[in-house]
């Protein structure tokens, strides 16, 4: 059984997943870059770095996310990010199969998450959309 018209609510329910996914990733590099939060495990750490890296394009790349700026291709590298932190942060405390055993399922799920947003795109509510609905000056013009 189908509920009617629920067809109508994927395209914010997409914007919602990328603004909450966004959020959840300036966190993760606020905490690495700025202590903010404080993760007691990011105390020190160098912005030369894999972790300082990582946290400039989450921090970054999480501001592009939540406005909906490039977010096809800014998506795809987040998305290739998280698999790399499971796969060199995670991966080797345990099964690799089994990210449950190694603290890796935030970083698998923004894999996927991330790489679902790389396909599907920003949603209405972003400033991908909204650059698509803009007209381009002169086009009217052009047309008469």
């Amino acid at each position: 059984m189908t509920i009617p018209n629920t067809d109508r609510l994927v395209p914010p329910a997409l914007s919602v997943l990328r603004i909450v996914s966004a959020y959840l990733l300036i966190l993760h590099g606020s905490a690495k870059l700025f202590g903010f939060p404080h993760v007691a495990f990011f105390d020190n750490l160098q912005l030369v770095s894999l972790l300082g890296a990582a946290g400039v394009l989450e921090f970054f790349g999480g501001i592009l996310l939540l406005i909906g700026l490039f977010t096809r291709p800014v998506a795809f590298v987040l998305s290739g990010l998280a698999a790399f932190a499971y796969f060199i942060g995670h991966a080797s405390r345990g099964f690799v199969l089994a990210p449950s055993l190694n603290q890796g399922e935030a970083a698998v799920l923004f894999s996927f998450v991330l790489l679902f947003i790389a396909a599907a795109g920003a949603g209405p509510w972003s400033i991908d959309a909204w650059r698509r609905r803009a007209p381009v000056a002169g086009a009217s013009a052009a047309a008469a």
